[in-house]
């Protein structure tokens, strides 16, 4: 499906979309009328439906629509973000792909938004039947306005003074399973609690740290389970928050070693992207080909417009 001969001919990858989106054929965006016929121009059908006659190609309603970068380019892109355990760069997609700088940031991110969670149909619920989700917080970046210090000039800060405007990400993993994070405004127990309600089946074992943040909403689960890292004890039994701080340390590698930088505005996204290679790892029997395929059917859907720079 993905391979060098895809990437090497604009028909082919256009063969291999169409298949992916319209494995029994091509279906109107705008009616949903499987009766179309063909255009002068490749890869675009107008409808016969009498009461729609619109055009549209694979890329109609999509997070590639309107683009103009070839479809073979594409092809290529989603299968490079997502071989890629701790992420691809713009600057490496620019490189690779021959593109402009700016053709490769709105291709990366678009890219990111078809592996967002959700879209045509609501996710599932983590847990449930005794199975185990672990829920942990952590603060990614630093303020993009340096804070002011209220001392008198020339003073420095206290010891042991923190900056409070780290972006907080919470995130739940099922043991074994899916992962799911959320950038928050702020980390406290009502919106800790709110997502931990809305992400997880009640009849599931919670397992976090002693932080207070998880006391309240703990009670609501058949189980919550804590472990003590300020006493050193990182397991005891199978009580552990060791899988969501093993996510935590691939987003914040690949974050710091491959991206650098991205605004607080587009976190959620680079967050969706970090699950979504997760989620399909080859531990659950995902190879990059069908992690790719899958990236290209999240694409419908899904639209970005805006059109800034980092």
């Amino acid at each position: 499906m993905f391979g060098p001969k895809t990437y090497a001919d604009e028909d082919l990858a256009r063969a291999a979309m169409e298949a992916i989106r319209w494995p029994n054929g091509p279906v109107c965006h705008h009616c949903e009328s499987k009766k179309h016929y063909a255009t002068k121009k490749a890869g675009r059908y107008r409808c016969a439906n009498s009461k729609c006659r619109k055009d549209f190609t694979v890329t109609t309603g999509t997070v590639m629509e309107r683009s103009h970068i070839p479809l073979r380019k594409w092809v290529e892109g989603f299968a490079i973000m997502c071989e890629s355990k701790k992420g691809v760069s713009s600057l490496q997609l620019q490189r690779h792909l021959k593109i402009s700088y700016k053709a490769a940031w709105f291709m990366s991110h678009r890219i990111r938004e078809a592996m967002r969670e959700g879209g045509m149909e609501t996710p599932p619920m983590l847990g449930g039947g005794g199975k185990i989700v672990e829920a942990d917080e952590t603060y990614y970046g630093k303020p993009e306005v340096a804070p002011v210090s209220k001392q008198r000039r020339g003073r420095p800060y206290l010891k042991g003074e923190k900056r409070r405007n780290n972006r907080p990400i919470v995130s739940l993993v099922e043991r074994g399973g899916r992962v799911r994070s959320f950038h928050v405004a702020s980390a406290n127990s009502d919106s800790v609690g709110e997502i931990i309600r809305d992400n997880i089946v009640r009849e599931t074992r919670l397992q976090t740290d002693e932080s207070r943040l998880y006391i309240r909403v703990g009670e609501e689960f058949a189980a919550h389970e804590t472990v003590r890292h300020t006493i050193n004890e990182y397991a005891r039994g199978d009580v552990t928050t060791n899988s969501v701080e093993g996510f935590f340390s691939i987003f914040k590698r690949g974050m710091r070693g491959v991206y650098q930088h991205c605004k607080e505005k587009h976190l959620h996204r680079y967050l969706a992207e970090f699950d979504f290679r997760y989620n399909h790892r080859v531990a659950m029997g995902v190879g990059d080909g069908v992690r790719a395929l899958l990236a290209i059917r999240g694409a419908e859907g899904k639209r970005l417009t805006y059109r800034q720079a980092h």
